[in-house]
């Protein structure tokens, strides 16, 4: 078994694969403020009631964007599955360059989501990544990742609306009927979401003509099905697009963890 470990703003996944699908995927929340203890009891929990045992797993893999989260989570996993632990960082996958000024400042999920579209295609390629933060990571046919665009995720839009405006409220993420909104939960969701589904189709349509036109796009997040009316500017959608990432760093470059 391998088990795959995406640290991000808001979550924490843990993905666990065996013999070719994902057989259990649990979510905790980040919390930097948590200690080791803590995420371990959360992990020996899930193992527990899917009758799983620790021994099972021969590959660990750890992807993170919280510098304050990554050490308490990586001395959790070496405690309960070895030293072994695949932490994935620039130089972690050699299939592919990362050919941007400073690589140490691309997030290791980003990474991730790169590895698995060119794995997957051998094509130029944008993966947009609908979470806390809206991240669009061009990668090209030859196996570099060119760059990165990144603005406020829909959520962390809402909510800062919300956090910074007296008069108004917290809405739910649905797509409005009209641009035009009636109340103010309908302006909030014309302005954000159909704002959103005018913004991504105009910077996937920009990097593809900065691509020469041959450019698809893939999507992937928890958010990524929100906006119905993008679902044709995507090839796939895929919410499992980091953990595959990260299972094939983990099967391409891995060796099995010591006890």
């Amino acid at each position: 078994m391998l088990l795959a470990v995406d640290v991000g703003n808001t979550d924490t996944v843990f993905g666990l694969y065996n013999t070719g699908v994902w057989e259990h995927i649990w979510r905790e929340r980040s919390l930097a403020q948590e200690s080791e203890s803590h995420y371990a009891s959360k992990l020996m929990l899930h193992f527990l009631e899917a009758g799983i045992s620790f021994n099972e797993v021969n590959t660990v893999v750890l992807s993170s964007v919280v510098p304050a989260l990554t050490p308490i989570i990586q001395k959790m996993l070496r405690s309960l599955f070895g030293d072994d632990i695949i932490v994935v960082g620039p130089n972690t996958f050699p299939g592919l360059t990362i050919a941007i000024d400073h690589p140490h400042e691309l997030g290791a999920d980003l990474i991730a989501n790169a590895v698995a579209v060119f794995t997957r295609y051998q094509r130029n390629c944008v993966v947009v990544d609908f979470g806390t933060a809206l991240t669009f990571t061009t990668v090209s046919k030859k196996g570099e990742i060119l760059g990165v665009a990144i603005l406020p995720g829909l959520v962390t839009a809402v909510k800062a609306l919300f956090t910074n405006t007296a008069q108004l409220p917290e809405v739910p993420l649905k797509l409005p009927e009209s641009a035009i909104g009636k109340n103010t939960v309908q302006s909030i969701q014309a302005g954000i979401l159909l704002g959103y589904e005018g913004l991504v189709k105009s910077l996937i349509h920009r990097i593809r003509a900065e691509m020469g036109g041959d450019c698809i796009a893939v999507a992937t997040g928890g958010l990524s099905s929100i906006i119905e009316t993008l679902r044709n500017e995507f090839v796939e959608i895929d919410r499992k697009l980091t953990l595959d990432g990260l299972r094939i760093i983990g099967e391409k470059v891995g060796g099995a963890v010591t006890k």
